[in-house]
């Protein structure tokens, strides 16, 4: 049985040996023109502390915050791939599980969120961690690297079609359908890729 314990040991010796690397990275670049990929840098700290993380606004007025802040990466054809690799390298998955399923961590790729869905939401939450257990990353990870895993994250966390299964966590109930699991297909739209789970009582 993996502890709690056992868990977070892995997550951060997945952490330390991934940053290492990073710094042995290239700059990622766009394959169709073989340059190197724009990347604008930090979203400035001040527009950062003016994202709302909640939905719930004093006279239900916006004014004054920053809610549609962009990934700087948006334009990056390869910005989803590589976070998609950063999910794995960074061992995301000890917590949220294989294609961002759920586990000890919620599901990544469903529409369901608890600090919000927005670019800029879903970095300060890498960022800056959750009380719910969610670290904070911001001293470990490049910025680029970050936006990376948000540019990820939002790819696979658009509300499934009516032909689609849904993912499965420990909370909620795992419904009746699943993703393939990314040891069988690693994938950026898992969606595409689902299966049935055996009903109560059936052993097949």
């Amino acid at each position: 049985m993996i502890t709690k314990t056992t868990s977070a040991f892995a997550v951060l010796a997945g952490l330390a040996g991934a940053t290492m690397l990073l710094a042995l990275l290239p700059t990622p670049a766009f394959p169709q023109t073989g340059k190197l990929a724009e990347y604008k840098g930090q979203i400035p700290a001040a527009a950062l502390l003016r994202v709302p993380v909640t939905g719930n606004y004093p006279g239900n007025s916006t004014a004054g915050l920053n809610v549609n802040i962009q990934n700087p990466l948006a334009n990056d054809p390869n910005a989803v791939q590589r976070g998609m690799k950063d999910f794995g390298a960074f061992n995301c998955s000890g917590c949220h599980a294989a294609n961002a399923g759920g586990g000890m961590g919620p599901s990544l790729s469903d529409s369901t969120w608890i600090y919000r869905s927005s670019p800029a939401n879903i970095y300060l939450t890498i960022v800056q961690g959750r009380a719910a257990g969610m670290p904070a990353f911001g001293a470990m990870l490049p910025d680029r690297s970050v936006w990376e895993l948000v540019a990820y994250i939002k790819s696979i966390s658009k509300k499934p079609g009516p032909t689609f299964g849904k993912t499965t966590s420990i909370s909620p109930q795992s419904p009746d359908v699943q993703q393939v699991p990314a040891n069988e297909m690693q994938t950026a739209t898992p969606w595409k890729y689902t299966e049935p789970m055996p009903k109560a009582g059936n052993k097949s």
